[in-house]
């Protein structure tokens, strides 16, 4: 069964008081002035979606992640548009530097014809980056093979429940990309994947060879009818997550996607990242 937030850290400080009523009165003390040391590095690294400031320039995203000391972007075009010149993209790095941040990926990225994809591989050479997150049509799959090979990238599906047709769940999206090249895989959105009725955890586990990026954000609800809410406080056992992407070695990013308030979303923002380093801290 999932832990809530509250019975999660409410079992994790009770440990704790135990450890110290077990070993007298100086054990407590030292229990309540001295945690446990946080786990060793983490084999994942925290970012950012774009897609959470679509509303702010890139400044302000900018200022944002380093206040929360978050360092990785998922770089989505209004912030860095399709048609930039060589000098533009120039800037937006240095300007990502500034504040400690690097672009590791590109999009999502919608592709409905082989153009599209070409522009869209094109467009992430120009970058300099090696992911791309996409959304290509099903019947392009065997040109975005072609590409693939071409370019030496990974691509990542990303998955979007229940919402539109198109890789509505990891599942949907292994079963298309199982017998192509192994470079093309998933961006596991574990709130769509929730909202599709699957189980994110179990799908972590089962698909991990092909999943190269991660979205975390929290939902509350396993339906369509779920919505985005602040991570900690709706139905995705991140605890349970977190150990899987230990289990499985996972070594891509996870980046926070913030769908709530979107036109004011910073207090959201900072309890989720919060949340999710506390219980890596944790676990």
């Amino acid at each position: 069964m999932k832990q809530t937030r509250r019975s999660f850290f409410k079992k994790s400080m009770a440990g704790a008081l135990m450890l110290g009523v077990a070993s007298g009165a100086n054990g407590l003390f030292a229990q309540t002035i001295k945690p446990k040391a946080p786990k060793s590095v983490n084999p994942f690294q925290l970012g950012m979606a774009g897609w959470t400031f679509v509303n702010f320039d890139l400044e302000t995203t900018l200022k944002t992640m380093k206040r929360l000391d978050v360092h990785y972007l998922c770089i989505k075009d209004f912030h860095l548009p399709y048609d930039s010149t060589d000098e533009q993209i120039a800037a937006f790095h240095a300007k990502c530097a500034e504040y400690d941040v690097t672009g590791y990926a590109v999009g999502p990225i919608y592709m409905r014809s082989e153009e599209e994809i070409d522009k869209a591989f094109e467009y992430t050479k120009r970058v300099g980056v090696k992911l791309i997150v996409g959304v290509p049509n099903y019947e392009l799959l065997p040109y975005l093979d072609k590409k693939v090979k071409e370019y030496d990238y990974h691509y990542a599906i990303h998955l979007h429940g229940p919402d539109i047709k198109l890789y509505p769940d990891a599942t949907d999206v292994w079963e298309h990309t199982k017998d192509l090249d192994p470079r093309i895989g998933m961006c596991l959105d574990i709130g769509h994947d929730l909202r599709n009725g699957c189980d994110p955890v179990a799908d972590l586990k089962k698909y991990h060879t092909r999943v190269f990026d991660m979205h975390i954000k929290d939902v509350t609800d396993s339906t369509k009818a779920g919505v985005s809410i602040e991570m900690g406080r709706g139905l995705i056992d991140f605890p349970a997550l977190i150990k899987a992407m230990r289990e499985v070695n996972y070594t891509g990013k996870c980046s926070l996607e913030y769908e709530k308030d979107m036109k004011d979303p910073f207090l959201g923002i900072a309890e989720s990242i919060g949340y999710f380093k506390a219980v890596c801290d944790i676990v």
